[in-house]
Formats: C-alpha cells, sequence, structure tokens
C-alpha cells in the first residue's frame, strides 16, 4: 500500500533497522537513532542496486518519488542512476572549486539555504572575507594551520580577542564542510586550539542561538558513537541539567508515569532536593535507552560495566568528535542556552527559569518563597513542553 505523508512521519523507531515500501522501488528505512532514509531498489546490467535519495523530512515523500520517477526513466534507458549521481556530484564539485574561498561560499549557501538569520550570515560573511584576504586562493587541501594561524595573529593584534576566536571557528566551519563533501582531509584549526589569547568571558562556552541548537540535535542524531551517548547528547539539551546529575542519574530517579526526574539533595549543587519534569519528547529517549540500559542502575552507564556510570569527559569528548571545539559548546553550556532562549522569548516567568535550573532566587521579594515541588511546577511543566518541542521543531526544519 503506498506510503503517506502521515504514514512515514508516525514511523516509530525499533531495536533494529527496518523497511516500509512505497511503490516502484522506493521505499523508507527506519533506523534504531529515529532517522528515516529514502532509498530506491532497482536493478541494472543484472544487479539490483540501491540508490539514496536523502533523509526524512529534509526530503519529503513527494520529492522521494520525483526522484525515484526520474531514476526509473534513467534504468529504462540502460543508464545507472547511482552513476549518475556520482558524476553529478563530481561535476559541482568542480563548479565549486577547491579555493578556501568557492568552498567559503558554498558553505555561506548552504547557511542560507538552511534558514539562518540574515545578521548570522553577514557576520559569517564579514569573517570569511578576513580569511579570503589571507589565503582564499589557495586550495584548501593545502592549508596549513601555519597559514590560518597568521590570519588569526593579524586580527589578534589588532585587539580583536573575540573576533579572532570566532574567525578561527568559523574557518574550522567551512573545512568541516570540506571534509563532508570530500574536498580535504584535515582541519587545520583543530591544532590551533589554545594558541589565541582567549578574550575575557565569564560563561562556559554555549550555543546561543535557536539556528546553534538546531546544528547541534541534527549533529547528535548523526554521531557515529555509542548510541547510548547519542541519547545522552540529546537529553543534555532536553533536561538542561548540570552534567553530573545527568550522569550520575539513576533509572530509579525517575517516575515515567509521573513524568517527572526526581535528583537527590546529595547530587545537587545547592544540597537540596530538584524535580524534573519530563516532557513527552523526553520520555521517548528514555524509551529508547531503557532496552539498552534499563537492567542496569544507571541511565548512562560505563561501556566497561554497566556498575559504573559514563566517565565525566564522555559527553564532551563526543562534542569534540562532532567537531564541536571546546569553545564552542560544553555539555554545562547547554544551561546557557535553556535560560538564555527562554529568557529572550519572552514568554516565561524569570522565576520559573531560574526554578526550572535550580538557580537560587535572590531579590527581596523571592527570599520569602518556599521551596518545594509544587512551586511553579505547572509553568515549568509548560515551559519544558515548550522548550523540547521548540529544539525538535527546528532540529526536524
Amino acid at each position: 500500500m503506498p506510503l503517506t505523508d502521515v504514514k512515514v512521519k508516525n514511523l516509530k523507531s525499533r531495536d533494529k533497522p527496518y523497511k516500509v515500501s512505497d511503490f516502484d522501488g522506493l521505499f523508507v528505512l527506519v533506523n534504531p537513532s529515529g532517522s528515516k532514509l529514502w532509498r530506491f531498489k532497482y536493478r541494472i546490467y543484472g544487479k539490483e542496486k540501491l540508490l539514496s535519495i536523502g533523509a526524512y523530512p529534509e526530503i519529503s515523500l513527494a520529492q522521494a518519488r520525483e526522484v525515484r520517477d526520474e531514476a526509473r526513466k534513467h534504468v529504462a534507458t540502460g543508464n545507472d542512476p547511482s552513476q549518475i549521481k556520482k558524476e553529478r556530484r563530481i561535476r559541482e564539485m568542480e563548479i565549486h572549486g577547491q579555493t578556501f574561498a568557492k568552498v567559503a561560499d558554498a558553505y555561506l549557501t548552504k547557511l542560507e539555504r538552511e534558514g539562518r538569520r540574515p545578521a548570522t550570515l553577514k557576520k559569517n560573511q564579514w569573517l570569511l572575507a578576513k580569511a579570503n584576504s589571507a589565503f582564499g586562493q589557495e586550495p584548501l587541501s593545502k592549508i596549513s594551520s601555519a597559514t590560518v594561524l597568521a590570519a588569526l595573529k593579524k586580527v589578534e593584534s589588532e585587539g580583536h580577542l573575540e573576533s579572532a576566536t570566532r574567525l578561527r571557528t568559523v574557518i574550522g566551519s567551512v573545512f568541516r564542510f570540506g571534509i563532508a563533501n570530500a574536498l580535504t582531509e584535515n582541519d587545520p584549526t583543530y591544532a590551533l586550539r589554545g594558541a589565541l589569547a582567549r578574550p575575557v568571558v565569564t560563561n562556559r562556552p554555549a550555543l546561543l542561538t535557536w539556528t546553534e541548537v538546531r546544528d547541534f540535535v541534527r549533529a547528535s542524531r548523526e554521531y557515529s558513537g555509542q548510541f547510548t551517548t547519542r541519547i545522552g547528547l540529546e537529553l543534555t539539551v532536553m533536561l538542561a541539567v548540570r552534567p553530573g546529575e545527568l550522569r550520575l542519574a539513576e533509572w530509579m530517579d525517575f517516575d515515567v508515569d509521573q513524568a517527572v526526574l526526581t535528583i537527590p539533595a546529595s547530587r545537587m549543587k545547592n544540597k537540596k532536593i530538584h524535580y524534573v519534569p519530563l516532557s513527552p519528547k523526553t520520555l521517548d529517549l528514555l524509551a529508547q535507552l531503557h532496552p539498552l540500559t534499563g537492567s542496569g542502575k544507571y541511565v548512562l552507564p560505563s561501556l566497561r560495566t554497566n556498575r559504573r556510570p559514563i566517565s565525566d569527559g564522555t559527553l564532551n569528548a563526543a562534542m569534540r568528535r562532532m567537531g564541536y571545539s571546546g569553545d564552542e559548546v560544553t555539555a554545562h553550556g547547554f544551561r546557557a542556552t535553556f535560560s538564555t532562549l527562554a529568557n529572550e522569548s519572552g514568554l516565561w516567568n524569570p522565576d520559573a527559569i531560574d526554578k526550572a535550573l535550580s538557580h537560587k532566587i535572590t531579590s527581596s521579594s523571592r527570599e520569602a518563597a518556599t521551596y518545594n515541588r509544587s512551586e511553579y511546577w505547572d509553568l515549568r511543566v509548560e515551559l519544558v513542553n515548550w522548550w523540547t518541542e521548540a529544539v525538535y521543531e527546528i532540529a526536524s526544519d
């Protein structure tokens, strides 16, 4: 029976990948991670082959059918769709070229297609103009760390410490884009961590825009490491608790029926018990994780033994593997992300946001407040549901 948009949208992940067919060779592959990938099965030259079309919902059902129909026409005329796709990609690479400036332009085009804010695009264009003036015409694969460092030091010598740091980040993004498109194998900015004078900051590195959060969640879903770590990355975003509070979380702390996480006072920074409402999205993540770790004590156990939790560096190490430097984001930084975006929305009582983060409410009018589970609870439930829905909505754009 042909697929519908509603059916594809409602497909749930299982313990193992499974296929759901449309017709004429098109099917969607649903992975345990939740990703839904379009594939077209065909035969040519007596051999069965698969054509990768893309991921849902980035590629809609209608779009996947259009690609399938075009591919069937190629097969009918004796042409291999997979070979045509490969040759088209090569031509596109040739058109874009491999100099830093041209790859940077392609990267900016990608950001624009993804709907980045004009202010974000303008900032990136401004920074990349500095890089282009230094080594824009150099082949991407030939640019060394020393070349990049010279450009960064020039900006730093002018007293623009934050701009130099941001420039290193955006140059690294261009190289990671190049790596993903087989234009180069290395990111020379990786070796430059710590090479620049760091601007004075008071907060931990954090993602402070919806676009950055979207990119992170998408990247976490494609994380190639342990599945439990991938879920841990998403829980870090969803719960906005301190890394140690998540790392040491036990299954007995989660009341799924009441949709609440209870963090004992012994694990809290302020030594007071803390309750965290759980959204349906968070409960879904826990449901995915439970078959793997639910028989043990810890929600996120060590790979070596389920008698110990993951190490305190596991999630940050995963972020580094995803391509995020320690200057861009840390697990703890998602508390700042949550606070910033919730406050900037103007939708929520700041006291409720502080309470959600287990921050002390210090103003004289707040000091008389009773710190118990009922304080702002209903509002906090709404806040958490808004937060997780907003994160998943932008991550699925």
